[in-house]
């Protein structure tokens, strides 16, 4: 090997070392920075010490139980609830949670599984709650509530599934592919790097405004801290349960579940998602029983965007 191609290798492992730095740097500088606002205090609430991590939760209110769950995605928290458990608890003992690896919730180097949030679910309500709660879930997490509800029978009184995907999407397994998106994403420097890419202000803002709310204009700058404090809390260590879904190792089929309820299930689609008669339709399909409720000019999250109207339809649903 020549002087210039030993200089060259020097040199190149000189660069490569410094970008390491300066991206490490970057990444520190974001986990910092996002938790300088303290939007997502912790003062009002409690951790129930959870055998995977401490898991953050509030109880307000008195009544019968009930438990709301947010979106599981590492930019959200039980913040997506702020709006509308403040209404909903004058009547009802109302538990909010984040889950493991999102927001106040610890956020542990491991493979998050739709079976791990099973797990939690259950603990948390034979451990906390100590009662048979309605539970009210965004999204994604409707999967592992289903799941949950049918491993152990009337763990819920109701089930209220806020703007749900398709029942198929959860079929999706880990494949090679998928695989590969995890591992890059649980690298130490450039997959934390890559995960604050993705979890970026403007990246967020652009969630609120394409999939969130059907009028962005009605986004507060509050919301948009809060996501993206509860995003890169924990040196940014959501990253893991993004990894894992990014690994379709959160998703998990309900069809067979759907199928053998034996407790009330409806679905609330809000009339501007894509797919929403569509989804409602595909779910009663697997179940003739399961009903279904509308709420015009919202998106993903009628509770942050239109909290009174959502309540309206809840407390309609809670009272069959």
């Amino acid at each position: 090997m020549n002087k210039s191609m030993k200089k060259n290798i020097r040199h190149f492992f000189l660069l490569t070392a410094f970008a390491a730095g300066t991206i490490h740097l970057v990444n520190r500088f974001i986990s910092v920075t996002a938790e300088m606002k303290n939007i997502l205090k912790t003062e009002n609430g409690n951790y129930f010490d959870w055998k995977n991590g401490k898991i953050y939760y509030t109880k307000r209110g008195t009544g019968s139980p009930v438990l709301l769950i947010h979106e599981l995605n590492p930019v959200s928290s039980s913040y997506e609830w702020c709006r509308f458990a403040k209404k909903l608890e004058k009547n009802h003992t109302v538990y909010t949670l984040d889950l493991l690896g999102c927001g106040r919730s610890e956020k542990p180097y491991l493979t998050y599984t739709n079976y791990l949030y099973v797990q939690l679910i259950t603990d948390f309500i034979k451990n906390v709650i100590k009662d048979q709660p309605d539970v009210i879930a965004t999204g994604e997490s409707i999967s592992f509530v289903t799941l949950a509800e049918n491993m152990e029978h009337h763990l819920f009184k109701r089930i209220i599934a806020v703007n749900p995907p398709m029942p198929e999407k959860f079929n999706r397994t880990p494949d090679r592919c998928s695989a590969w998106k995890k591992t890059l994403l649980e690298l130490p420097i450039i997959g934390t790097f890559l995960y604050n890419m993705k979890t970026h202000e403007k990246q967020i803002a652009c969630i609120f405004r394409d999939l969130y709310f059907s009028k962005p204009q009605l986004t507060s700058s509050k919301m948009l801290d809060a996501y993206y404090e509860a995003a890169h809390m924990g040196q940014s260590r959501g990253k893991y349960l993004m990894a894992s879904m990014e690994g379709n190792y959160t998703d998990n089929a309900i069809s067979h579940a759907l199928k053998k309820l034996e407790i009330p299930f409806y679905v609330v689609e809000s009339r501007n998602m894509p797919d929403a008669v569509s989804i409602a339709n595909a779910y009663a399909k697997h179940n003739p029983g399961i009903e279904t409720a509308y709420i015009s000019n919202t998106k993903l999250l009628p509770q942050l965007e239109a909290p009174d109207r959502l309540l309206e339809v809840i407390q309609m649903l809670l009272q069959k």
